[in-house]
């Protein structure tokens, strides 16, 4: 094998499209140009068409362009949240958005579920008072993934509170009804490929009014990237400050790829590389799904849990050219997580797979 195939669960291995699209940017000198230029606002308008295209979102709903997407988490609690959040945590990541609430001084609740556990929501009540509540739809920290029928049905149940829902491992893969969703946002080193360093926020009207009696009212909603300030330029097709121009020239130019590419096809390429997956290590005798319940397990972030120290299992694969992460926090030394994204083809899939058919097969890590 040549080279290393990254199958990470972000950041994670480049479309291999990447290299020219970038080259494609210097040769255009996009990494000179001004964010308030004529030909920035010609690649902000046609990278948000794409997206839009790709993902089904409503032509209405708007699209900002931010660091990453623990900032979307941060701006989201900024503008949205007078004082009641409500998050379901089940990984990590949902207990960050979850903490960057409490550290902006707001008063939310969670509900929790043990890690490698889903929900599909039909026990849980939420106050009437709550505003926002808040939703990983594919938890990375642990491989545990929703069903977006129920959180659909959850709107439904609670039509007049804002939900926002975390996308970053979940898209392209997932199919999503946007007008159910009034937030949600991503980020682009997972399912879209690229370096890390833009993170994408889709939202609604709903948000923005939100965020103008917030402000109406004295509340802080931020300074320069607050929502309302984002509407301003983004109906101008440009942006509140300086943004990775590149990268959202990239990521427009990767949208049109998937396009050409198909929605449907990315699907089922994912579908049938996770069966696979998931199918061998039922069977394996150190290495086992994490997540118990199949109607909860991810397709694009797996976690399995080795009774032996996965570091040992990471750097044999390593050796071999395949990488894959460790697991997450506590689960380090416990876990192996392994990204199945649309640019991680079948056939390095069964190569992943046959590589861990050389372990041996008696709890202890060796190559026959």
């Amino acid at each position: 094998m040549t080279g290393k195939i990254y199958f990470t669960v972000g950041p994670t291995e480049l479309y291999p499209e990447v290299k020219s699209f970038y080259k494609s940017a210097f040769e255009k000198k996009i990494f000179s140009i001004s964010h308030r230029s004529i030909e920035f606002e010609e690649i902000f308008k046609t990278t948000v068409r794409n997206l839009k295209k790709l993902l089904n979102i409503p032509k209405d709903y708007y699209v900002f362009f931010y660091s990453s997407a623990t900032e979307c988490m941060e701006r989201i609690i900024q503008n949205l949240v007078r004082e009641k959040s409500f998050h379901y945590v089940n990984g990590f990541f949902a207990q960050r958005f979850y903490e960057i609430s409490l550290k902006y001084k707001k008063s939310p609740e969670k509900v929790c579920s043990s890690f490698g556990e889903g929900t599909k929501f039909e026990n849980i009540s939420i106050p009437n008072t709550t505003e926002l509540i808040c939703i990983i739809l594919n938890e990375t920290s642990t491989g545990v993934a929703l069903n977006i029928e129920d959180v659909k049905k959850l709107k439904q149940k609670y039509p007049d509170i804002l939900i926002a829902l975390d996308l970053v491992s979940a898209i392209p893969y997932y199919k999503i009804d946007y007008k159910y969703i009034d937030c949600s946002f991503f980020s682009v080193q997972k399912g879209f490929g690229m370096p890390p360093g833009l993170g994408v926020l889709i939202l609604n009207e709903k948000c923005i009014k939100k965020a103008e009696n917030l402000y109406n009212d004295g509340i802080s909603i931020g300074s320069y990237n607050n929502f309302l300030k984002w509407k301003e330029n983004y109906l101008k097709n440009q942006t509140t400050v300086t943004p990775n121009i590149p990268a959202i020239f990239v990521l427009g130019k990767i949208c049109e790829t998937l396009i050409r590419y198909g929605n449907e096809k990315i699907r089922e390429e994912t579908n049938n590389k996770a069966k696979l997956i998931y199918d061998y290590f039922e069977n394996h005798n150190f290495i086992k799904p994490f997540v118990k319940n199949r109607y909860f397990r991810s397709k694009t972030t797996i976690s399995l849990e080795t009774n032996i120290d996965s570091e040992k299992i990471i750097k044999e694969l390593a050796r071999q050219g395949l990488i894959i992460s460790n697991g997450y926090k506590i689960f380090k030394g416990k876990q192996i997580r392994i990204g199945n994204f649309p640019m991680h083809k079948t056939k390095d899939v069964k190569t992943l797979i046959q590589k861990f058919s050389l372990f041996n097969s008696n709890n202890k890590f060796g190559i026959i």
